[in-house]
């Protein structure tokens, strides 16, 4: 798999600092900008895969970056451009340490926690008598609090981020507010797609002007779990799985080979085979989340070095051409 990108090593004009992220790195430079470089890295239960997937970065940054556009009237963002399929540029934000999650459906982590027997999440409640993958009454928001050094992120109530002061009382309903209205807004775009938005995460950050934007990724098969709505309720009737877009599958293909980022556990070796259906999985997403065709960039070839010169000289060419 050497037309992947799973380390970047980038010396941009007016680097100042690099933060590596699980599948995201990005580079701070100055005048406020930042250069986010998605790669090919896999994450599942807060672990990276040793392997990457083929095109994986760029379908994720070519999703966020289609999303970002589609909701930009709702609620700000910090893009600026995307000068190569892998690369987005925004402004530079003092990220909030907490993910705002929010579900329409008792799906992954949600119906494992219910499963369990619990109902309540974050300090929310779920009904009884819910089946996993149905809808909820309304939709719950179900923030967790930001991992660091690569320790797993944590479920935290409103009432705890508010108590420990990790965002302000009067921040965290802007959060709120916007975590709703994206969530409605994707929920739209997917029912467009024949698709329904099932749970997701948002991040947030604020400029320097003290302006709360959104930031990241949004609506990606990594931030996000889809189901196909056609056949929806007859799959729930019958008792039956929900077919999915989301990284899901490879979450099952992890526990189904005994893995689930805990403590002694081995990771599961991927083959080559595996990894191309993953990466097929993923142009799928995309194709049938944003309705366009993928297209590889042309003149990568085969070799990761050839994918670091794109990057290096189109985030070069376009800061020439801004700054």
């Amino acid at each position: 798999m050497s037309n992947t990108i799973t380390k970047t090593d980038f010396n941009f004009t007016g680097q100042t600092h690099v933060y590596k992220g699980k599948v995201r790195d990005v580079y701070s430079l100055e005048n406020d900008l930042l250069v986010m470089v998605a790669s090919d890295r896999l994450s599942a239960f807060d672990v990276v895969m040793p392997k990457g997937i083929p095109y994986k970065g760029q379908i994720l940054n070519q999703i966020a970056t289609q999303m970002m556009r589609d909701t930009e009237d709702l609620v700000p963002n910090w893009l600026i451009a995307t000068p190569d399929p892998n690369v987005s540029i925004g402004h530079k934000c003092v990220p909030f340490k907490v993910e705002m999650v929010i579900r329409g459906y008792l799906s992954g982590h949600a119906a494992r926690e219910y499963k369990a027997g619990k109902r309540t999440l974050c300090g929310v409640s779920m009904p009884d008598g819910m089946k996993e993958n149905d809808k909820f009454p309304e939709p719950i928001i179900t923030p967790a609090t930001k991992a660091e050094m690569g320790d797993h992120d944590e479920d935290i109530s409103r009432e705890d981020i508010l108590s420990r002061g990790i965002v302000s009382e009067e921040d965290y309903q802007v959060l709120e507010k916007y975590t709703r209205q994206l969530f409605q807004r994707g929920t739209e775009i997917a029912a467009k797609r024949g698709l329904i938005l099932v749970d997701t995460k948002y991040e947030f950050g604020k400029t320097a002007d003290g302006t709360i934007v959104l930031i990241d990724e949004i609506h990606t098969p990594d931030s996000s779990r889809y189901f196909y709505a056609d056949g929806y309720q007859q799959r729930q009737d019958a008792g039956e799985p929900q077919k999915q877009l989301s990284k899901e599958f490879v979450r099952q293909w992890l526990i189904s080979h005994g893995f689930q980022g805990k403590e002694g556990q081995v990771l599961p070796e991927m083959s080559d085979d595996y990894i191309e259906t993953v990466s097929k999985r993923y142009q799928e997403l995309y194709e049938q989340i944003t309705g366009l065709a993928f297209a590889i960039p042309i003149a990568i070839g085969t070799e990761t070095q050839n994918i670091h010169s794109r990057i290096q000289n189109n985030v070069e060419n376009w800061l020439k051409a801004n700054h």
